[in-house]
Order: structure tokens, then sequence, then C-alpha cells
């Protein structure tokens, strides 16, 4: 029996804002495999189900996961994509891939915020000259982490024409 002890099991490594924080940049044909989360007005609710199923397809690959990185794009009220970023293909997954110009900006605090953040984010490409094509959020750790770090950073990617 192994003694236990007062540390918390971490399943989300702590995030580091500074690589993503208003930065613009290039992709091409960056690596993702692609699941779907139902969701209530938004709210996912079964995340922790498709992150558990892409995690296992990407073990089983021996395959890694850059920066940790899991964009997701709310598709309606009812539907979520994400796209967890891989090194390699990963059979059995739906393999897909990103190219184009990026902008990046971190926000933090509680979800609620998410309009706030959206509104920014907007606001701060306009300024920069940019025109967002499409939104992604990537929430950079569960719940739990999040509360354990004392962080809820929250990165909106946006892909810029």
């Amino acid at each position: 029996m192994e003694p236990k002890t007062n540390l918390e099991s971490v399943c989300c490594p702590e995030f580091d804002p500074a690589p993503w924080e208003n930065k613009l940049f290039v992709w091409e044909n960056k690596r993702f495999i692609k699941d779907h989360v139902s969701t209530l007005f938004y709210m996912p609710l079964n995340f922790g189900g498709a992150m558990k199923r892409l995690d296992k397809k990407v073990r089983e690959a021996e395959a890694t996961m850059p920066d940790w990185l899991c964009l997701s794009d709310h598709t309606s009220k009812w539907n979520m994509d994400i796209y967890l970023a891989v090194d390699k293909e990963i059979k059995g997954a739906e393999n897909v891939t990103l190219s184009g110009k990026f902008f990046s900006k971190v926000y933090e605090g509680p979800f609620k915020d998410t309009g706030k953040w959206c509104k920014d984010f907007e606001q701060d490409a306009k300024t920069k000259g940019l025109v967002i094509q499409k939104w992604y959020m990537w929430y950079t750790t569960c719940p739990k982490c999040a509360k354990k770090y004392g962080k809820n950073y929250v990165v909106v990617v946006g892909k810029m024409e």
C-alpha cells in the first residue's frame, strides 16, 4: 500500500500565458484530431468524456499533444467541436489540419466573462487591422486544475482573413 500524501494529482499542466498573449502567428497544416461535445446553451455536457477518448487515441498512437493545445469551436448552443493538437496522424481519429494567420489573446477569470473577453478580442483585432474569420476558445485547464492553480486561463484564438 502506498503512503497517502497531501499532494493532489495533476491532470492538466500549469499554463504559461506568455507565449500566447497578444500573439500573431502562422500555422501551415498544423495537425489536430477532432471530436464533438454536446452543449446546453454553450455549456459543455460531455467535455471530459470527449477528452478521454482523444487522450486514449493519442496514447495508443504513442503521439504527443504539443502545448496541450485543445481548441473549442462552439458551432451552436447545442454542439461544440474540439480540436486537439497532435504531432502526427492518429489512426482511428478524425485527423484535420489548420492553416493560416492566427491571433491569440489570453484572459483569466470566470467563464461568465466570456462575452466581455470576446468583445475585447474583437476590438483588439480590429485595432490591429485584423479581420476575424473564425473563432476558437482554448480552455487551458479543467475546472479542478484551475481551482488548484488559482487561475482560470482561457485563450481566444482567431483565424484571420
